[in-house]
């Protein structure tokens, strides 16, 4: 699409907007429940065509695109009312003398959503979805690397009977992204790389544009000597290599005590080599294709480095040679440190880094020394250290005995700090990113005397905020005799 047909598409979205946002919130559910039962119905469909475009496994395109997003589907239907309802404000002493204050949530009006390619339907789908029950209308740009998925987020809802124009989705590259970023929308939601947030950034503060922006991670990993290595060691081969290692969550630095890191490069090796690699749409494939091009580049660029500076490969570290297309074999580093450009700066792909630590502290500070904290992992069995070491790291979220998983929790908040992003996506906390705050105060008690900070001012009037603070804030006999001489000095206040 060109920059006019954008901005007709946003212009729609704005005239569409007044009408979706009247409809109350069961109503505006019946909308994303029936898209909800047309994508359950069609899931075998959608999932093959997501493994297809995407070159994930179908077991990926069920568990990381379709379930959670079914999930995300059914708890904003049930929730968004409840969590957009007006919230007081408690004032303490203010409400003796009839002051009550309460928060509001509207809508922003036109929601842009410029998604990824990685999980082409769960990542825009779900924001589209929190958008819509908010009360927002909607334009989405899908992937230039998946557009038939972001094709498929348009027939459910066209299917499910959405009014016209209050979700479209429109195809093209970065260039249209930039078209919709300046076309006129209330908000932008984007997720991507780190370089194009910048640039959106940018773009948004020229008319003071809020946005949200998840631009990926560099996750750590800490095992423990105490931790479930058989456990630690399945969550790392995981964590690193599912999608091919294309997740913003993804396992891309693993730290393990030395006691302990034999043992486990000795399992991650041995688990790794078990890893079926293939078309994903084969139902027996672990590790599939990746998605694009110059990311796969990127990924053997980095390998490439980090050999050449003397790393070692234990596993893969190259294309796939038995197969056509773009798989690159799930690869386990040695030897390296935190100048290795594969250690410091995201990867996106099946790279998995591993290094030995000798105490917490150090491993703390490793987890922390990077640009990006969006997640990181603990493993072990003491739950005292466990969340002792959590309260020290610098991520979105922190994840103990688990691998990539909160992403699939409606109920969760989803980004993090540093450069990877700002804002929050899922959980409530995502919910009110979609939405304006007002806030409402009113005064019960209207009388002239009430106001009496008014003009005019006086001798009397300061003498009355004396002993007024004293009376508020104060303790003891000056405080009682502070009280005295208000209402005192009150009696001769005069209010024009």
């Amino acid at each position: 699409m060109n920059e006019n047909d954008v901005r007709v598409a946003v212009t729609k979205a704005h005239q569409a907007q007044a009408d979706w946002q009247a409809l109350s919130y069961k109503k505006r559910a019946t909308y994303i429940l029936k898209a909800k039962d047309i994508l359950l119905r069609d899931s075998d469909k959608i999932a093959a065509l997501i493994s297809k475009e995407n070159g994930k496994p179908l077991m990926e395109a069920f568990a990381h695109d379709i379930m959670p997003v079914l999930d995300l589907m059914l708890y904003f239907s049930k929730n968004t009312e409840k969590l957009l309802a007006r919230h007081k404000i408690h004032l303490g002493k203010w409400e003796f003398v009839g002051r009550r204050s309460y928060i509001d949530y509207y809508p922003y009006g036109v929601v842009g959503v410029i998604a990824p390619w990685n999980f082409p339907l769960s990542i825009p789908l779900g924001e589209v979805v929190m958008a819509l029950m908010a009360g927002n209308t909607v334009v989405c740009k899908p992937s230039e690397y998946t557009p038939l998925v972001g094709n498929v987020m348009s027939d459910l809802f066209k299917e499910a009977g959405l009014p016209n124009d209050v979700f479209q989705v429109f195809q093209g590259d970065g260039a249209v992204g930039a078209h919709l970023v300046g076309a006129g929308c209330d908000k932008i939601v984007f997720t991507g790389s780190v370089n194009t947030g910048k640039k959106i950034m940018a773009a948004c503060a020229k008319t003071l544009i809020p946005l949200t922006l998840e631009l990926g991670g560099k996750d750590p990993m800490i095992v423990f000597e105490d931790a479930d290595l058989d456990l630690a060691s399945s969550a790392a081969v995981w964590g690193a290599f599912c999608n091919s290692g294309q997740i913003c969550a993804s396992v891309e630095r693993v730290y393990v005590h030395k006691e302990v890191y034999d043992e486990f490069l000795s399992l991650i090796i041995s688990k790794t080599k078990q890893l079926r690699q293939g078309e994903g749409v084969s139902e027996s494939i672990d590790v599939g294709a990746m998605t694009a091009k110059m990311q796969l580049d990127k990924v053997n660029a980095q390998v490439q480095e980090a050999v050449q500076r003397g790393a070692n490969i234990l596993t893969g570290g190259c294309l796939n040679s038995k197969l056509s297309g773009l798989y690159f074999e799930p690869t386990i580093l040695t030897e390296v440190d935190h100048s290795f450009t594969v250690v410091k700066d995201e990867t996106f792909g099946p790279v998995m880094p591993v290094m030995p630590f000798d105490i917490e502290e150090q491993a703390v500070k490793l987890a922390n020394d990077s640009e990006y904290a969006l997640n990181a992992y603990i493993w072990g069995r003491d739950w005292v250290r466990n969340h002792r070491i959590a309260k020290k790291l610098i991520a979105g979220t922190v994840t103990i005995n688990d691998s990539v998983f909160t992403h699939a929790l409606p109920q969760t908040p989803w980004g993090g700090p540093k450069l990877s992003g700002m804002g929050r996506t899922h959980g409530e906390v995502g919910l009110k990113d979609l939405v304006r705050m007002r806030h409402v105060h009113e005064n019960e008690c209207v009388c002239k005397k009430k106001y009496f900070w008014w003009y005019p001012y006086s001798p009397e009037k300061i003498t009355l905020f004396k002993n007024l603070s004293i009376a508020m804030y104060g303790k003891g006999l000056p405080r009682l005799k502070a009280l005295f001489k208000y209402f005192k000095a009150m009696m001769k206040v005069r209010v024009s």
